[in-house]
């Protein structure tokens, strides 16, 4: 199946493209800001598309009147290019529950619903409006995308968040919306649904993201048991990295030799095991959407190299049992580990959650 991807640059067209990966399909067609501008792109890729997944958005600008202009004008676009292709098209909208209320982005995202609900019904599609709440996670942008992600990188980067409103705020990682939206392609649902978020006051939130960091300075692991907590875990995670590894545990020493923590965690599933690598060999080779992973070489002389989906940029750690030191897998980064010296490497892994053949949460890719 071939779907179209609108806005293929924004952050929740990351973590679909991110999911989608994962699964092997559907196969995205990505469209841009060239095709928007350009009746002959646009028409030239939706002649070859099963479906829509309108995902382009405006979200801020420097007016209100400018945010609720792109909507519509995103919305009006589209229309006429689905209008245009004289067969019917399934469009699935990743619209907000902002669009329930009147100020201008919410009414923008509602007026965008209704143009495009008409003209998919007038080609004979089906149309699915989906309405999010705050969504938050990995790779977003701080001071745009969500107030998860502006917390996140300031307490990653030392600096202190500032509060401007406290109230409740529905929260759903951005994987969950993804998933929602791939499932409903080429499904049954149509018209109108809502997904519920985890209500979080945004002072709550941020006095767990601060715990949470000052834990991590060490390598601390919070009680990953409730996936709300892994998700916003995972986000902060992602924020740190590559700048604050490795980190290197406390060595308590005496005459007898070295004593030191790999894995301190609270409470949730745990697995914990090692293996060998012989000279010139790799292991791993995969990523993760959820799971929280830490490599720790405690004899031999490895490098451990990472690269974030969609990229070609390698960040490489070389690491050694000489100076015990760790790194923390961030989801959605392929990561490998290597053994660059002449002996035998043995490595020590930590998992949040035990291994399930029937759910492994493990994509091959290669770094």
């Amino acid at each position: 199946m071939n779907v179209v991807v609108t806005g293929p640059d924004g952050f929740l067209a990351w973590h679909v493209r991110c999911l989608a990966r994962s699964r092997g399909g559907p196969n995205l067609l990505f469209m841009g800001r060239a095709e928007f501008a350009n009746d002959e792109l646009m028409d030239r890729m939706l002649s070859n598309a099963d479906a829509i997944l309108h995902l382009a958005g405006v979200n801020r600008a420097s007016s209100p009147d400018e945010v609720a202009q792109g909507n519509q004008n995103l919305a009006t676009s589209l229309a006429a290019g689905i209008g245009r292709t004289g067969r019917p098209i399934d469009v699935v909208y990743a619209n907000s529950i902002q669009s329930l209320n009147d100020s201008p982005f919410g009414v923008s995202k509602r007026v965008a619903a209704d143009t495009l609900r008409e003209a998919v019904e007038r080609a004979g599609g089906r149309f699915v409006d989906v309405l999010l709440p705050n969504i938050f996670g990995e790779n977003g942008r701080p001071f745009y995308n969500s107030v998860v992600s502006t917390f996140c990188h300031q307490l990653a980067h030392g600096e202190k968040p500032a509060i401007d409103v406290d109230r409740e705020i529905p929260l759903l990682h951005a994987q969950a919306a993804a998933e929602l939206l791939i499932d409903s392609i080429g499904s049954e649902v149509e018209g109108t649904v809502t997904l519920g978020g985890r209500p979080v006051v945004v002072s709550e939130l941020l006095a767990l993201l601060s715990s949470m960091s000052a834990d991590y300075q060490t390598g601390e692991l919070p009680n990953l048991s409730d996936p709300f907590t892994r998700d916003l875990f995972n986000t902060y995670r992602f924020a740190t990295f590559p700048h604050a590894w490795p980190i290197e545990p406390e060595l308590r020493s005496d005459q007898r030799g070295s004593l030191f923590e790999s894995v301190r965690a609270r409470g949730g599933e745990t697995q914990s095991f090692l293996s060998t690598t012989n000279p010139g060999f790799t292991r791993g080779q995969h990523y993760h959407l959820h799971k929280v992973e830490r490599f720790m070489v405690v004899k031999g002389e490895a490098d451990i190299s990472l690269r974030k989906l969609f990229t070609d940029d390698v960040v490489t750690f070389r690491v050694s049992g000489e100076q015990p030191s760790f790194i923390d897998m961030p989801t959605m980064w392929v990561h490998s580990i290597t053994n660059v010296g002449q002996s035998e490497v043995l490595t020590m892994f930590y998992a949040d959650e035990l291994f399930r053949p029937e759910r492994p949460d493990t994509f091959a890719e290669e770094v």
